[in-house]
């Protein structure tokens, strides 16, 4: 953000950094919708789309539906083999996409995986090591960032030290559950990974992203079935507190709560104190006003500030990836990064109390 002494302007729009053919990617693994997001920021920054698999051939029909010039592999080892891609993109079923990943970076590609990357230790350290041994990156989606223009103009204030030194994040998560849409795999918590590794990923990575914290401690996390008992699986309900390592905050609260009046999947909103000011983001709707997505509201020295970031600054990650991956860089988002949010998902679902009523 640059500012002129009274108002804050948001960086410049991000464009193509890459031109047709300069940097070629392939998907593998359709089970998650993120999957056209994450194609559409990759061919945004100039990506060249070249091939797709997945077993199934009704979601291969679906991403070509979209996507018409994409090929259509015969096997996940015809794209692994392709001396062409240089990166793997995949939404698999949470608990396969480590192992995809290994896959992806063992066969000398780098690979972008939907959140949450992975859903125990052992998969951790597995990706842990093979990034560190083979220099591939295992990028992630965390899209509720990265691919939201609100918490890009939030990352943009911060870093013009709009509200100064950030002290405290708070994230919400609420989500719609649309029960009889969801595959089976998505009330299995072996394979799903639970509600604060799966979709509380997103927040443990904005609370170290804003804070600018390299580590963090979970301190305190609770899981729940408050509602759904003919599935057992389900976590409809989680929370967590986490102390970074400069002393700053963070509690995150998700659910499967949204309620069907809400014009939208959920009211995700994040609160971001700082010193000298907070910022609050009003990600997806702002309530009651019918003005869509992409609230900023900050409050500062020089007064109230309400910022609608639709349209005005675009998903830098994108192309920050793509030049990551041709010049060995960490402009996107650094590994460690990457991986501690993962690390603290994991960790606030493993020694979570389970509040889910009994009998």
């Amino acid at each position: 953000m640059a500012s002129d002494g009274m108002n804050y302007a948001p960086a410049p729009m991000p464009k193509p950094v890459v031109e047709p053919g300069d940097f070629t990617f392939s998907v593998v693994g359709l089970d998650h919708g993120h999957i056209f997001g994450m194609t559409e920021g990759l061919l945004g920054a100039g990506a060249t789309l070249k091939s797709v698999y997945d077993p199934d051939p009704a979601k291969l029909e679906a991403f070509k539906g979209l996507f018409p010039d994409v090929e259509v592999a015969r096997a996940e080892e015809e794209i692994l083999g392709d001396d062409a891609v240089q990166l793997v993109a995949g939404a698999a079923v949470t608990a396969d996409r480590a192992p995809l990943g290994l896959r992806v970076m063992e066969a000398g590609k780098d690979y972008f995986t939907d959140k949450a990357p992975l859903t125990t230790l052992e998969q951790l350290a597995a990706v842990r090591e093979t990034t560190a041994r083979t220099g591939q990156k295992y990028a992630v989606y965390y899209s509720e960032r990265i691919h939201v223009e609100a918490a890009v103009m939030a990352g943009q204030l911060i870093e013009q030290d709009a509200i100064g030194r950030v002290i405290q994040v708070m994230g919400m998560g609420p989500h719609r559950l649309n029960a009889p849409s969801r595959p089976d795999w998505f009330f299995d918590k072996e394979r799903y990974g639970g509600i604060l590794c799966d979709i509380g990923s997103h927040n443990f990575e904005q609370m170290l992203y804003f804070t600018g914290a390299k580590d963090a401690t979970v301190t305190d996390s609770n899981i729940a079935n408050y509602a759904h008992p003919e599935y057992p699986g389900l976590d409809d309900f989680g929370d967590a507190h986490i102390v970074m390592d400069n002393g700053a905050s963070g509690y995150v609260r998700v659910d499967w709560f949204t309620p069907d009046g809400l014009s939208t999947w959920g009211d995700g909103r994040t609160f971001i104190l700082g010193t000298e000011g907070y910022i609050e983001l009003r990600k997806y709707a702002n309530i009651t006003t019918g003005e869509g997505p992409g609230h900023v509201f900050l409050v500062d020295g020089k007064g109230e500030h309400h910022f609608n970031a639709t349209g005005k600054v675009g998903y830098p990650f994108f192309g920050q990836l793509v030049l990551d991956s041709l010049n060995r860089t960490e402009n996107a988002m650094t590994q460690e990064h990457a991986l501690k949010a993962a690390e603290l998902s994991v960790q606030a679902q493993l020694q979570a109390r389970d509040l889910t009523p009994r009998g």
